[in-house]
This record gives structure tokens, sequence and C-alpha cells, in this order.
């Protein structure tokens, strides 16, 4: 028996454990009862209403304060930033902007806030000035609205698959192998190479026999190798994790740490694979639109009062609900990376010279031709499919042209790419062929390559990169505004 003690809490925060939270109070329908809230402090006005939220919701519950029959000295604590507790009675409001409103009995000051010091006034900052205090953007109406947004496109993620069937598998983070072979990866090392009469020769570095894992090792930039070995016994996995690029780009689409959703499926082919990747984002979508509430409402508001201030060539051609329900209720355009070439080239941009990069059979599509056909051509988002084989990974399955390969890509308006996949190469012969041409050596993937010696079967898989996805659902300008965190070249706070 393991002994158990007892911890008794004070008073008051037994009482504080018992609040209830502003968004319950606000959609119910109970009135004349005595409760319990605590949050942080919006605005005090005529030292009598206090605007109290507590991030459950959007909105603020409105305290009503007796201020004859209160301490002056507390009055004057009450500013917006500080945080407290109140105990009174809910009942239907008499003024406008609320339906109900708490009189409080009881209020108690948890936390002060020097009014004269703290950054986030009651007025509108920008997003620049908000990005330079991380530690409290979580606080305001967008940054609320948005990080509940990207734990209600979560937790759909989860629901989506767990609902079909698939396991959830947790990738490592640290790996000894290139999933995309593209060498952007950070390094994990326990070698100081500053260290006092430590060997920085370079034949020991690169050796790495005094490292930790006796190899050169990294953060991933995927879990998809690590999820093809899972599908190939459990059927139809998918692995939600972090993945690290250590690409040198400051742009509003990049990030050094970023999620990556990635589902591996047995027995299904390119054409299984994009019915799933269009099914996922059409119940993603669906999901924030019938659960976004407040914040998606908020959202919408925030995108066209932005809109208002810029150009009109610059603006958003629709209302951020109405993109997401066009998405939703318009099927996917399929289109060969040829047919996209051919568009591109007949398109009056590329006839005028304005595209900044070339458009030829062979190079890989920039973030303006993605754009050109989902904004300007199509319409509406677009799945392309069959890419040259010399610019896509080792792991894809290769057409029966010998030039392009059975990988897709799934455009979205104001992102581009989406979702990156493929069908998965899994014969042998042809994958130990492409895996020589590329220059990765078979003693380094032969765990990889036992799954198509023992038991191999058809496969396929895509990612999705979790913050461009919420990205699109919240209408949010910059990648990094969308994470709590960002990580980005110079830049680790936290």
């Amino acid at each position: 028996m393991f002994p158990c003690f007892l911890y008794l809490r004070p008073q008051s925060f037994q009482t504080i454990m018992r609040r209830d939270k502003i968004k319950k109070i606000l959609d119910s329908e109970n009135r004349d009862y005595e409760t319990c809230v605590a949050g942080w402090v919006r605005t005090f006005r005529s030292n009598r209403f206090v605007a109290l939220n507590d991030g459950s919701c959007m909105r603020n519950l409105q305290l009503v304060l007796d201020f004859d029959a209160m301490d002056p000295t507390v009055l004057k604590r009450i500013t917006t930033g500080a945080c407290l507790s109140a105990t009174g009675k809910i009942i239907s409001s008499q003024g406008a902007g609320q339906t109900v409103e708490m009189v409080v009995g009881q209020l108690d000051i948890l936390g002060d806030c020097d009014a004269d010091d703290y950054p986030l006034q009651p007025k509108k900052h920008s997003l620049e000035f908000l990005r330079e205090k991380g530690h409290l953007r979580f606080r305001t109406n967008t940054f609320g609205a948005v990080f509940r947004m990207r734990h209600l496109v979560a937790y759909s993620i989860h629901h989506f698959f767990h609902e079909r069937g698939f396991i959830y598998l947790h990738s490592p983070i640290i790996t000894a192998s290139d999933a995309e072979g593209a060498g952007q990866m950070f390094r994990v090392t326990t070698l100081d190479p500053l260290a006092s009469g430590s060997d920085t020769s370079e034949k020991k570095v690169r050796g790495f026999e005094n490292d930790f894992f006796g190899k050169a090792s990294h953060l991933t930039v995927s879990g998809q190798l690590e999820g093809e070995l899972a599908a190939t016994a459990l059927g139809e996995v998918y692995t939600f994790g972090p993945t690290f690029r250590a690409e040198n780009s400051n742009t509003p689409r990049h990030l050094a740490e970023f999620w990556m959703v990635e589902p591996e499926i047995a027995f299904c082919d390119l054409q299984g694979n994009m019915d799933l990747a269009e099914e996922f984002l059409k119940c993603l979508i669906q999901q924030a639109i019938e659960k976004g509430g407040d914040d998606l409402q908020f959202l919408d508001q925030r995108q066209k009062e932005e809109d208002a201030q810029k150009p009109v060539a610059e603006r958003n051609p629709t209302g951020l609900i109405d993109k997401l329900k066009f998405c939703l209720e318009n099927k996917f355009e399929r289109v060969t990376y040829s047919e996209a070439i051919d568009i591109l080239k007949n398109s009056n941009p590329y006839k005028k010279k304005k595209f900044q990069y070339p458009v030829e059979w062979g190079v890989d599509l920039q973030s303006e031709h993605e754009r050109y056909l989902v904004e300007k051509h199509f319409l509406k988002p677009v799945i392309l499919t069959d890419y040259p084989r010399q610019i896509k990974a080792f792991y894809m399955r290769d057409n029966e042209d010998g030039k392009t390969v059975r990988a897709m890509d799934v455009l979205f308006p104001g992102i581009g790419e989406i979702i990156g996949g493929s069908q998965r190469e899994e014969r042998l012969e042809q994958l130990t062929i492409k895996m020589q041409e590329m220059n990765i050596p078979n003693s380094e993937m032969s765990w990889y390559l036992d799954t198509r010696k023992f038991g191999t079967c058809p496969h396929s898989g895509f990612g999705l990169g979790f913050e461009r996805c919420v990205q699109f659902i919240t209408g949010m300008s910059n990648i990094r505004d969308v994470i709590p965190f960002p990580r980005t070249p110079g830049n680790c706070d936290f």
C-alpha cells in the first residue's frame, strides 16, 4: 500500500478551484445563482464595471462592483492585466453589450499589474509589436482566438484518424536518417569543439566516435520513414509531432521548427492517397466552421478590417468564412504537373514576364506558380500530380514513363502547398537503384529496405504542414503568428 497524503488547501484557493469558466456562464441559460470566477482584467471603467476574461472564450464577463462599499486601495489595484477572483450572483444584464453579468459580493486581487509598465493597453497593437512581446501576446483577442482555433484543429486531426481506425505513432525527434535528402538538418551532438583539450580535428568530428550516439544524428525533418515501418504491419498509422529544417528562410510561410501530420497507409495507391487528403482537409475545415464560434467570427472580421487598409489588388477576394466554405463545397481540381506547366506558359503573367521564377518542365514550382493555379486559373484548391522524377525524393514510386513519379501536392489559396505526398516505391530493385542514383548508402538504410525485402506491399502517405493549415483556417498572414513560440533564423526566444 502506498501512503496517502491529504493536502489541505487554503480556503480561498479551494474556492478558486471550484470556479466556473466564463464560457460556461455565458453559454448557459441559468440565472440568479452564486458562483466564483477568476481571470484577467481587460478594462475597468467608472470604478464599477470590470471586463474579465479567463481565456476560455473570446467574450468577457462583466463584473459589477459596489464601489461605495469597496476598499479604495483595492479599487486602485484593478488595472488592465491584473488577475483577480470574484464571487457573486449571475443575473440578467440591464445594460447593452452583454446578456448576463455578475454582481460581485467578494473580490480578491490575485496578481497586481502596474498600469504604467504593462505593454498591452486597451487598444489595437500591430502584429509586429506583439511578436516582440511573445510572452504576453496570448492575452490579446487575436492570439486568444488563434490558439483556441489551433487547439480545435489539432483535436479534429486526432478525431479524424481515430474514427477511421488509424494508429497514432510517436516517431523519433532525434534520428540518423534524412527522409527528404535535402541535408538542411540540425545536428544533435554532445561534442563541444570549444572545450579545452577536446579533439576537434576534422577526422574526429566527422567520425563521431566520441559522440553520445556514436554516429551523426540530427533533429528529424519528417516522421515518414518510421511511419512506413509501422504501416507495413499495422496497416494505417499517423504521426503528429515537431519537425525541424535548418533552412535560412525569412518568409511568412517558413519556420525552423514546425509540426507535421503524416499518415501512412498500406494497400493504398496515389488515387486513394488523394482521396484521403481531400477528405481530411475538408473535415478539418468543416469542424472549424461548425465549432469555431466567436473565435472564427472574430478572425473573419479581423481579416476584413485588415483588408480595408490594403490596396485593392492586395485584398482577399472573399471573407475568411466564405473562403473556408468555398473549399468545403468544391471538389479539388486534379491536374498533372505537365498540364500545370502548359497552363502557366499560356498565362498572362508568364507572357508578360511577371513571374519571378522560371517556368519550364523539370523545375520545381514556386509559391507564385502554385497560387496562380489556385487563385487565378482554377479558383479552387488544386492537387498536382506526377512530378518530374529528378526533383522528388528517392522513396516516391516511378511511373511507367520513367520520367515522373506518383507524387502529389495539395495547393490552397493564399498558402500554396499545404500537403505533399506520394505513393511510395515498394519494389526493392527500383528503390535500390534510386538510392544509388542519389548517393544514399544502402548500409545506412538497411532497416528501410527490409520492409521491401520482407512482405512488401503498395502503400502511400502524405504530410500536412500543421501551421500552414492553421494559418489558412485563421486567415493569419504570417506563419509566425499561428505557433506559440516561433523558431526562425536568428530567433530562439523562450
